[in-house]
């Protein structure tokens, strides 16, 4: 092993640039010549990679984003494209890539080394926490500090003014996100994706009890449908006189400087990573049960994790009883 490249694919999640500071000092400790690929699998695609030095990932620990840019490549899905950029990885006598991601962004690097690329180790760097394999992604813990320093300022407002507010967060597929700061937040009521109610049975439970009370917060995970708690909104105000007003947080919770939870996953995640390539293995580094592991790649049919603790939900409904 003694050519790498390291890119950052799909979403930016806080705490990428702590997991690239780690796996670049890694690598060079271990006399390995990292180069970074510019705005994810496209630099492979046009050939912009850079090399990095320890001096390249100085002072970049506490930044959010990537330095190395990020984004999504559906080119990347065409067998042509990836023969291209095995051709580009052969060429330059690159010895394995190292990715930070989600499920998308693996499941194109699997193909790319299951047709003849070199060794890859993903890092799973998302804010919704939903990576099949991995009990937590990068930038998780940072989102929801985020999101939850948002509902308190706006819980003030809500008990001040005697209003209902409702807070969509992000959570493509998955209610992780949702649950946590809805729990955290004290929000009356937490809608996710993986337990979705009909708006009637949301409705009768609203007009039993949140009339009641001078002010309420409900959180709601986007559910791959941003800007959906608006119509709901609509619907409840409709059938109960209830005016929730809406905040969407949007792209706010994925920046940020990541919190020390996610800069120390990203640091051993990112060590870990270079411990693997070391072994020529093509693996994804994961969090179990408090441990840093290497692991299967998710397959495509079974990338995503999904919240399934329903006891969870029943937790507010309990605290926040009138």
């Amino acid at each position: 092993m003694k050519k790498i490249i390291i890119l950052s694919s799909g979403g930016d999640a806080p705490g990428m640039n702590a997991a690239i500071r780690a796996s670049v000092r890694s690598a060079l400790h271990n006399n390995i010549d990292v180069f970074g690929a510019i705005n994810g699998f496209y630099g492979l695609i046009r050939e912009e990679i850079i090399p990095l030095s320890n001096r390249d990932v100085g002072n970049i620990i506490q930044r959010g984003g990537t330095i190395l840019k990020t984004g999504r490549c559906p080119e990347f899905r065409e067998k042509s494209t990836r023969d291209q950029v095995r051709a580009f990885l052969k060429k330059h006598a690159i010895d394995g890539l190292l990715i930070l991601g989600g499920d998308g962004s693996f499941r194109g690097a699997t193909l790319l080394q299951h047709e003849g690329g070199p060794p890859i180790v993903g890092v799973p760097c998302t804010i919704d926490n939903d990576i099949t394999g991995s009990d937590y992604t990068i930038g998780f813990d940072t989102a929801r500090n985020t999101a939850l320093d948002a509902i308190d300022k706006i819980r003030d407002t809500a008990f001040s003014l005697d209003r209902h507010f409702m807070i969509e967060v992000m959570g493509r597929s998955s209610g992780f996100l949702a649950v946590d700061v809805g729990i955290a937040g004290g929000a009356e009521y937490i809608l996710t994706p993986e337990f979705p109610i009909k708006i009637e049975a949301l409705c009768e439970k609203l007009k039993n009890k949140t009339s009641a009370k001078q002010g309420s917060i409900m959180v709601v995970a986007e559910a791959d449908q941003p800007a959906h708690s608006i119509e709901l909104a609509k619907q409840i105000k409709q059938k109960t006189g209830i005016d929730y007003r809406v905040c969407i947080l949007g792209h706010i919770q994925r920046g940020g400087s990541p919190t020390v939870q996610d800069r120390v996953m990203a640091s051993l995640m990112g060590a870990k990573a270079i411990e693997i390539l070391l072994q020529k293995q093509s693996k994804m580094i994961a969090e179990k049960a408090g441990e840093i592991i290497a692991v299967d790649f998710p397959t495509p049919e079974n990338a995503t994790r999904y919240f399934n603790k329903a006891e969870l939900l029943k937790i507010n409904a309990v605290l926040c009883e009138v």
